[in-house]
């Protein structure tokens, strides 16, 4: 059973659990960097360019004794749910159990595809994924488009909307971590400076927290995400939103108001750790404080860094990048568009109801390494997220339904035959001639 089998992704090696996926002649596969996993399935008309499928096998850490009704490495089911880091976040275990299956039916593709499984994409995939991209730009591979994990099905998550959506994530915002500094002679407590070390970056992160960096709402991919969903809402917010040349301000200002939205409207600033002091009758020599931020894609990791030196304000707190990198292009998603289209009608094939729009990932993903294969970089899985899953994501009983597990191998089943097209039909004209 398709359980049984997700039990099996978790507890034993790859080779037990996909027997005919390893002992395929159709299927070439190879360990990058000792732990990653990279399969290559040509496909029987060469001419076609391939895409590749892209997941990670690595997670975040989890322990018995934070409060989970189930060990976390079980895979235990409750309630019709298999409880388990990485059942969410990304093991991903579909897309092998679906080329599984297909395998055993005699499929052959006609679109060749690789899968590229990761092994450290939770600290940024530096061996694995990059590694990967070594050995595929060896070979001089292009792809057609990635597909990474990234965004879901919303159902109910979105305030006002009616029923789920599906987001498509064509992009995926910039990151950057800034370390502020403040050096001074270290003193006795009883004859304290007028401001202290610790008093100078405390006030500088406090300026920081309250000016924000701009409202960009509508400047990047976020906006082409709430015209698709115009009008799967109740006036006066389809107003507002189909006519956002005209409310983006005042839209922007709404959705500041809360922390999951406000990271659509700009860049976010996120300070994270902060240190100083080694006794209590010490004036510290050194405070030290670290910001996050997850940067719009109106913006460049260079505007950014200038405005954190305005909003500081002060000589005496010096600014280190600690690492960062620009947001990820954005990808294409009109009607011609080959990957989006093809992911777009699996999604209808299986869910008619779900209303299709692209977003924005304000996380990073695995796939931002491949920008160089590929124009093309979609980031969504067929999960289904209803209020209060996006909290056990990296967090308490992560857990996935077995109706949505099946889903997970149905939609990556049906996605490899829809990509065996040549190219999209013709997009439909509202245009008739007389």
């Amino acid at each position: 059973s398709l359980f049984n089998s997700l039990v099996q992704y978790f507890t034993l090696l790859p080779v037990s659990a996909f027997p005919t996926v390893f002992s395929s002649s159709l299927v070439h596969h190879e360990l990058v960097a000792k732990y990653s996993h990279l399969f290559w399935v040509p496909g029987s008309q060469p001419d076609l360019m391939p895409y590749l499928l892209l997941a990670h096998i690595d997670v975040v850490p989890a322990s018995e004794s934070d409060g989970w009704d189930a060990p976390p490495f079980s895979a235990q089911e409750i309630d019709d749910f298999i409880y388990g880091r990485g059942t969410i976040d990304d093991k991903s275990p579909g897309i092998l159990q679906a080329l599984e299956y297909l395998l055993i039916k005699g499929y052959v593709p006609r679109r060749g595809f690789y899968i590229g499984l990761g092994h450290d994409e939770e600290v940024s995939g530096f061996k694995g994924a990059m590694s990967i991209v070594r050995v595929l730009k060896q070979r001089g591979v292009k792809l057609s488009f990635v597909m990474d994990e990234g965004l879901a099905i919303l159902d109910g998550v979105i305030s006002g909307l009616e029923g789920p959506a599906a987001l498509i994530g064509i992009s995926e915002k910039g990151q950057a971590t800034v370390k502020l500094s403040v050096a001074m002679l270290p003193g006795h407590s009883s004859m304290p400076p007028r401001e202290t070390s610790i008093g100078i970056l405390a006030a500088a992160v406090k300026r920081l927290e309250e000016n924000p960096m701009p409202r960009l709402f509508g400047q990047g991919p976020e906006r082409g995400t709430f015209e698709h969903l115009a009008h799967k809402f109740k006036l006066p917010m389809k107003l507002i939103m189909s006519n956002l040349w005209l409310f983006s301000p005042l839209l922007g200002r709404v959705l500041e108001r809360k922390p999951d939205t406000n990271a659509f409207v700009r860049t976010t600033t996120a300070v994270t750790m902060f240190n100083a002091g080694v006794k209590v009758n010490v004036i510290p020599s050194l405070a030290e404080a670290y910001v996050n931020l997850r940067i719009h894609s109106a913006q460049s990791l260079q505007e950014v860094l200038d405005l954190i030196q305005l909003t500081v304000g002060d000589q005496r707190v010096k600014m280190e990048l600690v690492d960062g990198f620009d947001p990820l292009p954005v990808s294409s998603s009109d009607e011609k568009s080959f990957g989006f289209q093809i992911i777009k009608k699996t999604v209808l094939d299986m869910f008619p109801t779900v209303t299709v729009a692209p977003g924005i990932c304000i996380g990073n993903t695995d796939s931002r390494h491949f920008k160089d294969l590929t124009n093309d970089i979609y980031r969504f899985a067929p999960v289904w997220f209803k209020p209060g899953d996006a909290q056990r994501f990296h967090g308490i009983n992560e857990r996935i339904s077995k109706k949505n597990y099946e889903e997970l191998v149905v939609f990556y089943s049906s996605l490899i035959q829809n990509c065996d097209i040549q190219k999209l039909p013709e997009p439909h004209s509202s245009v008739h001639e007389l």
